[in-house]
């Protein structure tokens, strides 16, 4: 069925076995149930192994694609010496099935790839990054090819970016542009003499993780990933571009009808005040997943206020969703257009419901629909905040 093309990880059996056992639990106990299956698809883990010589940045990358910086609580250790003498797992602040791998340094007189991808456990890894601050070597080819002939992905990445930038613009015949060309050419020139055919390098500034290649690297991953951990890679990123906030916005609409079915699922068992109880829970849990993800929680405004300068009054000012007061029953309703929809809502679907096989089916689509309404405003809303907001912070970040 086409309905559930999308359903990787909820599948029809799983929809029985959920009807059955809401429908003999008390309210709170079925609200937490639908919580849990809601949760299930975000426990699928996402590994990453970061790696490349001693001072090539790994660790402040490895700081900078979690969303923190080098100084915060849970950063990675950070300095001009090798500091990562095994790999160490650093785990996102807000996914904590997305690790970060902080992997030992590479480029002793004695390296070999083989024996350093066994010491690194390389099969826990979804894909590797592969990081040098200047041009890469034969120990960065040597372990892109072991990594290839073991079946895993690996990503060039050029770090360093803005200091090369600020070194250029001593020349009074500057031109960024161009200068980001040279660079990029005089890596993949490298690679091609040293045996890597049609290289891909991607140019990044742990200090500027929006600018340069963020982007294409991030698209080259998703493409690359499958569709479950394609999701979790999306909701994980940091959200710094505006091409990443569009397409937080697309994975997060794309989960809408999942999240709905389970509201029409319920709308099917006749019992008073279920559905509406329920949808409030799904409603809101959804949406505070919205905030958290588009960096408009709380912590993560305070965050941002640190390093742009501006007060959390000064963001919120900007924001139009009817929830920047609070997620509650009010502004809830607010999406639906008006608080009788819901209790007519409950009214209509417990009657229907009554009703043998054609009543469910009109129980469960009166609540699907409520349901999708009511997200894709608080999505449209809560993206095009978040838009604002990121938009004002690259104005005034320091």
């Amino acid at each position: 069925m086409a309905m559930f093309d999308d359903f990787d990880i909820i599948t029809l059996e799983d929809l029985k076995d959920i009807k059955e056992s809401i429908s003999t639990q008390d309210l709170p106990t079925a609200v937490n149930t639908i919580k849990e299956v809601l949760d299930k698809q975000d426990l699928v883990e996402l590994n990453i192994g970061v790696t490349g010589e001693s001072g090539s940045g790994k660790s402040t990358f490895v700081n900078a694609f979690r969303g923190l910086g080098d100084e915060e609580e849970d950063s990675a250790k950070t300095g001009p010496v090798e500091t990562t003498m095994e790999p160490e797992a650093y785990l996102h602040p807000k996914y904590k099935n997305v690790k970060v791998w902080d992997l030992p340094g590479i480029g002793t007189p004695n390296f070999k790839a083989d024996e350093y991808l066994k010491l690194v456990e390389f099969e826990r890894y979804d894909f590797f990054i592969i990081i040098a601050s200047d041009r890469f070597r034969e120990c960065h080819i040597q372990l892109a090819k072991e990594i290839v002939r073991m079946g895993k992905r690996f990503y060039f990445v050029r770090s360093k970016i803005d200091s090369s930038i600020v070194a250029e613009k001593r020349k009074k015949s500057f031109d960024q542009k161009k200068t980001l060309d040279t660079i990029r050419e005089d890596c993949e020139k490298g690679l091609r003499t040293i045996g890597i055919e049609d290289p891909v390098v991607f140019l990044i500034s742990s200090f500027e993780l929006g600018n340069y290649d963020l982007n294409l690297l991030q698209d080259r991953m998703e493409q690359e990933l499958p569709q479950q951990k394609r999701r979790v890679l999306m909701l994980a990123l940091p959200n710094i571009t505006l091409e990443i906030n569009e397409k937080k916005k697309k994975v997060l609409e794309k989960n809408i009808g999942k999240v709905a079915l389970l509201s029409a699922l319920v709308a099917t068992i006749p019992v008073p005040g279920l559905s509406v109880a329920m949808d409030f829970a799904i409603v809101i849990k959804e949406i505070e997943t919205y905030y958290s993800t588009f960096g408009l929680d709380d912590p993560s405004l305070q965050t941002l206020c640190e390093r742009s300068g501006k007060t959390i009054e000064e963001f919120k000012s900007l924001m139009k969703s009817p929830m920047i007061g609070g997620i509650n029953p009010a502004s809830i309703l607010s999406l639906a257009g008006a608080a009788f929809l819901l209790v007519a809502e409950n009214t209509v679907e417990y009657a229907v419901s009554l009703i043998p096989l054609l009543g469910s089916v009109v129980a469960g689509g009166l609540s699907y629909i409520t349901v999708s309404i009511m997200l894709k405003r608080a999505l449209k809303d809560i993206a095009e905040d978040a838009r604002i907001v990121l938009m004002a912070s690259l104005q005034t970040e320091v």
